[in-house]
Formats: structure tokens, sequence, C-alpha cells
């Protein structure tokens, strides 16, 4: 991760919930709170005055839901970069969010250090999917691609591409060696191959960069 500090808003409308996380982000020497709100209409008006890096909005706001506050804020502020926090991990809901804008997703009984993971990772242009949610969004993404976008010029080469849409399909590497009939160190170091190309942090976030990018 880079040196460089980021600026995030918090828009929570449980009071210890938004206490809680503000101490997990604090805690982060690279990150600073620079605005917190407990509803919709506030967190917009925090989020246009602050122009954050990262929104931390929660999806069950009053006033504004946190859908309709994301797609309000990449209309507004399209630099500020969203997380999206829900008790929930539906289908449906999930899909809204990033539809709406978000660029990450977590759910709150998830620990705090993965907002935390989230706000860094989208702040320096990632995406990030809960490890709980993740095959949800890389299905959702796969079918919408197929059915939407031409594939695009791959820097990966076609192993490193089968590869990756099993892993897309939330397959793990000893699977995948079993199918492929490789070994599974090779797999592994396909897989770290393919990380740094789509540089990506994680195998989640790659798959997700493919399949937006049409390449799977």
């Amino acid at each position: 991760m880079s040196g460089k500090r980021y600026r995030v808003v918090l828009v929570e409308d449980h009071a210890l919930t938004r206490a809680g996380l503000r101490t997990a982000l604090s805690a982060d020497h690279g990150i600073d709170v620079v605005g917190e709100a407990g509803d919709g209409p506030a967190g917009l008006a925090e989020i246009e005055r602050k122009t954050p890096d990262v929104a931390v909005i929660d999806i069950g706001l009053p006033g504004i839901d946190g859908i309709e506050l994301t797609r309000r804020v990449r209309a507004d502020v399209p630099h500020t970069r969203v997380v999206i926090l829900t008790m929930h991990d539906l289908d449906g809901e999930i899909m809204a969010a990033l539809a709406a804008g978000a660029d990450a997703y977590c759910v709150k009984a998830s620990a705090p250090e993965g907002v935390v993971m989230a706000v860094r990772i989208v702040a320096e242009g990632g995406a990030y999917f809960d490890p709980r949610i993740a095959h949800v969004v890389l299905r959702e993404l796969g079918s919408t691609r197929a059915r939407t976008a031409p594939p695009r010029a791959s820097p990966l080469t076609p192993r490193e591409l089968e590869i990756l849409k099993l892993v897309a399909e939330g397959v793990g590497n000893q699977e995948i060696a079993e199918r492929l009939h490789l070994g599974l160190g090779t797999v592994k170091g396909h897989v770290r191959d393919i990380l740094q190309k789509m540089s990506a942090n994680d195998r989640t976030q790659a798959a997700v960069r493919a399949l937006r990018q049409g390449l799977i």
C-alpha cells in the first residue's frame, strides 16, 4: 500500500456503529475521518462539502437510503469512492449497490478491519467485496459481461485466463490444479502472476477487474 493519506466521511445512522468505525479507521495511520453524518441527506451534504477520497455509507439510511445516496455521490462528487455497509448479504441488494456505483461492499458482521482494508483498496483504485458475498458479485458481473460487452485485449496468457475464470467461479487452487491437471505450485505461481498483471491485491479483486474489463 502507498504512504498517501486518505480522507473519509462516515454515513451511518447507528451512533455506536459509527463510533466503532471511526475508531477502527482512525487507528490506521493512513486514514483521516474528516466528517460524519447519521442520515442520507446530511451525508450527501457532508460528502459534497468535504469531497473525501472515500465515503463509507450504510445501505439502510433514513431520508435517502444508501443505494440512492451512492448514486447521487457518483453523480455529484465523482472522484469520491464508495464503500457500502450492510447487515445483509442479499443478492438483489448487493447488485443494486454495485449498479449505483459502489466500489466496495462490506457486511457489518465482519471484522472492522475489513472496512479499513476496503477503504484503502478503493482509495487506491481497486474494488473490494466481503468474502461472504464475493461469489455473488463475480457471478452477476460475469453474467452481465457475457451479455453486454466485447472482450478487450488481455495482458494474461491463455492459461492464466483459464485459471482466472475458475477463480471467478469460486474454485480454490487445489481444485483448479486437479481440473487442469497441473501441480498446486504451478497454479499458485500462475495466480501470483495474474495478481501482478491485474494490479490486484487478491483473487477477488483480480476477477472483478477482469470481468469489468471483459477479459473473462
